[in-house]
């Protein structure tokens, strides 16, 4: 499967599962959704339980709150991340707060998928990464996958949490890996190998990073698009890395993190959204407080320029393989 069958797919099996799993959103029933993770479940499941709302993104949060408080299961879509801040006042003071506000009467069982990162040359207004946005209000989950597998599992895992799951999905890698080729880029109308995706069910625990490639020399730690962009990187230079794919933004799986820089003294972050303040910031300070005296070098931070992202020098802005290279030859000489 490629990414979008992988989500489709998980999607499909919680609405069948679940009697209280509902799905909606901005062209999600009849329209299959704009880059169609959601094709054919309106036609499944019907329309009471895959519902097609307004262009409002706090009347579609608003709505799944509500459905949450009453027993249902929503999986909200917000069309691209970019689209998210009208309903941020929903999340942060309402839906992450739910369970802390109501002394544990109410849960907030609310998935909400949102398309993020650049790949379809949207510019400023498609191609935003908010995850650190999220990952500093209290009381929300932030994942992102970087495989078919992973987010076939996540989402699953997102559904049946008890707790509001911010569930971000690079588009880059809707249709399948990307090498961190600027030369070929990938975008959601192209063609991509995918990755082997059990049909049935299971799950992958959120708040649990994965070892990608094991290496001694020094640690990337990454998530989303930029994991492939690491390996390409890694192979390039013929370097012997330890790639961490994150996947769970909040909570953080810090264990694995500490004891991989503990053992190569080294370690470089790769992200794509903007540099300051960027979740970078928190991984380097997580890691620099627990890893300090482990340190061999300073670690080193490869993100997107501080500025909006631009429509025609798309592959400028973005954090590409050669930009990641440079960044492990510093490392790696100690500067």
């Amino acid at each position: 499967m490629n990414m979008i069958q992988a989500l489709n797919a998980a999607m499909d099996l919680m609405l069948g599962r679940d009697p209280a799993v509902v799905v909606l959103g901005q062209d999600v029933g009849y329209f299959g959704g704009v880059f169609r993770v959601t094709d054919g479940l309106q036609r499944k499941h019907g329309q009471h339980r895959v519902l097609d709302t307004p262009i409002s993104e706090g009347g579609i949060v608003a709505a799944a709150i509500g459905m949450a408080v009453n027993g249902l299961r929503p999986v909200a879509e917000i069309q691209f991340a970019d689209y998210i801040y009208p309903a941020y006042d929903q999340i942060v003071s309402e839906l992450a707060r739910l369970r802390y506000r109501s002394a544990g009467a109410f849960a907030a069982p609310v998935t909400i998928r949102t398309p993020c990162g650049g790949g379809i040359r949207g510019g400023q207004t498609h191609s935003q990464s908010p995850e650190a946005i999220f990952a500093h209000v209290c009381g929300i989950k932030v994942v992102m996958p970087a495989t078919p597998y992973d987010a076939k599992g996540l989402l699953i895992a997102a559904i049946e949490d008890d707790d509001p799951v911010i569930f971000l999905e690079p588009k880059r890698l809707y249709n399948g890996p990307f090498d961190g080729d600027p030369n070929k880029p990938a975008v959601p109308w192209s063609t991509h190998p995918g990755g082997e995706v059990p049909d049935g069910y299971y799950t992958v625990p959120i708040g649990r990073a994965e070892i990608v490639r094991p290496g001694a020399a020094v640690t990337i730690v990454s998530y989303g698009t930029m994991v492939h962009v690491a390996e390409a990187a890694a192979r390039s230079l013929g370097v012997d890395a330890e790639i961490i794919d994150v996947r769970s933004i909040v909570p953080l799986d810090v264990e694995t993190l500490a004891a991989s820089v503990a053992k190569t003294g080294r370690c470089l972050i790769a992200h794509e959204a903007t540099r300051f303040a960027g979740f970078g910031a928190e991984l380097i300070a997580t890691i620099q407080e627990r890893c300090f005296f482990n340190l061999e070098a300073p670690i080193e931070r490869v993100a997107g320029w501080d500025t909006p992202y631009p429509h025609a020098f798309e592959w400028e802005y973005f954090p590409g393989q050669a930009r990641v290279v440079a960044a492990l030859k510093r490392v790696l000489e100690g500067r």
